[in-house]
């Protein structure tokens, strides 16, 4: 009996669960594989995060239901955040919604402001859930490709040209999952420009605002004049302050757009288990030591991977954020495709990678590696790769 829905037939195979599931399936036949896949951080959380986390469940009125938006002292913490971090001000009864995850926010987003057949500018390659919060919402994507030779980054200028309907929505990320690559704000201030003269929504997923290496600082498309008048951006503390699986981030600016968030929100959830709201407002007061020894973790491991596949005669560009590379594969292998190169990695080799198909058609002939995993880790899963590209 098929009972999927029009919605869910709609999606296709999402190739990154395949190769999650066959890396789980390899561990219980007793290999040992080194996960390079999955951008899931390995790294604690910064103590003092977890010890408010712990003194706040001890309260028993923090066991109740919260708000689905998140409670005022958190919206107010992360629009504090913003004027110190960005010089951005923002009104955290309006302008600041706290979501059950940045994947959750869009998802609901999506749902709030696309009606079906509205049309959504979304960049290719992407982070998958820019493209499928459209489409399970019942809106069309136009893909916009990202190439090589523009660094990464749209051309603003060839977007809307021959579109029709008219589209709603940009959805943008920068530092780039999963290229890695990063804008100016004087991009931003392009984007706004542009968006404010063809009648479109922007959303800006800021996930790697903190993970930014070799003198580059990672801008707020709220910096630009006027954005907080068509557009939002989220922001989360998943990688930064490592806690993906806290499950907590943010939607600021555009009050239009969030109160459409806000109001769908309500239908589906309570909000976030108060204690790690409570927790995150802490994590947002983290003294810029600690999140200078996570960004130094990260620049390290990154220095490694690239160093030690270029002595194998893999060589791949560094990025200046993230917490990926973005690796060309090589021309001995590039025919067979991204998910076929991926997968012998992953049988014979025990490393895995995620294929650049998975992030859409133009991430083909690449694959994204994760720097999630120590130094040694990592010299070990360049060795095990070697296995696959010697002839």
């Amino acid at each position: 009996m098929d009972v999927a829905s029009k919605r869910l037939r709609r999606l296709p195979t999402y190739m990154l669960g395949t190769l999650r599931q066959r890396t789980l399936e390899r561990r219980r036949e007793g290999a040992d594989v080194i996960d390079l896949g999955m951008g899931n951080p390995d790294l604690r959380t910064p103590q003092p995060v977890i010890d408010k986390l712990c003194e706040a469940a001890q309260d028993v009125r923090n066991h109740r239901y919260s708000q689905s938006k998140g409670v005022y002292n958190l919206r107010r913490e992360i629009a504090w955040h913003y004027e110190r971090r960005f010089d951005v001000h923002l009104d955290p009864e309006h302008e600041a919604v706290a979501v059950i995850g940045t994947k959750e926010g869009l998802c609901l987003l999506a749902l709030g402001v696309i009606d079906d057949g509205d049309v959504a500018i979304i960049p290719d390659p992407t982070y998958p859930i820019h493209m499928y919060s459209i489409v399970t919402a019942g809106g069309s994507v136009i893909s916009v490709p990202l190439r090589e030779e523009n660094d990464f980054v749209p051309d603003l200028a060839k977007i809307v040209q021959d579109i029709y309907p008219k589209p709603k929505l940009l959805v943008l990320s920068f530092p780039h999952n999963p290229t890695g690559a990063v804008v100016d704000l004087a991009f931003f201030e392009e984007v706004i420009h542009y968006a404010r003269r063809h009648g479109i929504l922007v959303v800006h997923d800021l996930a790697y605002a903190d993970l930014a290496y070799d003198g580059y600082v990672a801008p707020s498309i709220l910096q630009v004049q006027g954005a907080k008048d068509i557009a939002v951006e989220f922001y989360s503390l998943s990688k930064s302050h490592s806690m993906a699986g806290w499950r907590i981030g943010f939607a600021v600016g555009n009050r239009d757009i969030l109160s459409a968030l806000s109001r769908i929100k309500s239908y589906y959830d309570y909000g976030i288990f108060a204690p790690v709201q409570i927790a995150a407002i802490m994590a947002l007061r983290t003294e810029e030591h600690i999140l200078k020894e996570t960004v130094d973790t990260y620049r390290t491991r990154r220095d490694v991977l690239v160093e030690s596949l270029g002595r194998i005669g893999w060589e791949i560009p560094s990025p200046k954020a993230t917490i990926f590379a973005w690796a060309p594969i090589p021309e001995a292998h590039r025919e067979a495709g991204s998910m076929a190169f991926a997968t012998k990695m992953l049988e014979e080799a025990d490393v895995c990678v995620s294929p650049g198909v998975g992030f859409g058609a133009h991430g083909e002939g690449f694959v994204r590696i994760a720097l999630v995993e120590n130094e040694n880790r990592i010299r070990q899963a360049v060795r095990q790769m070697k296995r696959v590209l010697d002839p």
